[in-house]
């Protein structure tokens, strides 16, 4: 399987689906754009990594990588590896000291 590597280029509210926002990931090297339909606290949560903002408490993905941190685990990669029926899906590629582990993942 050839790998892409892909970028945040947008987040917008979905023109599709009521309540629901859009995260447009896009090429690092050409022109294909791929949207996701995400949930709000989700889409929140992307804005303000985005924006480079530190809530004055920990969010879902920050406990994550303090968790990850702390037991000196590494995010490699994710990799979106299927769609079906409209739900992609996804593994997150960790490395730690001894092993790589892939975990299954939600992507939107």
């Amino acid at each position: 399987m050839k790998k892409i590597e892909l970028e945040i280029v947008a987040l917008s509210h979905s023109i599709t689906q009521t309540h629901s926002y859009a995260v447009v990931l896009g090429e690092m090297n050409g022109l294909r754009r791929l949207p996701i339909v995400i949930g709000g606290f989700e889409a929140q949560a992307i804005a303000v990594a985005l924006e480079r903002m530190h809530p004055s408490r920990p969010l879902t993905h920050d406990l994550m990588k303090n968790f990850m941190n702390a037991f000196n685990v590494e995010l490699m990669e994710i990799v979106i590896n299927d769609l079906q029926e409209g739900i992609f899906y996804s593994k997150l590629i960790c490395v730690s000291e001894h092993d790589t582990v892939e975990i299954d993942s939600r992507t939107s």
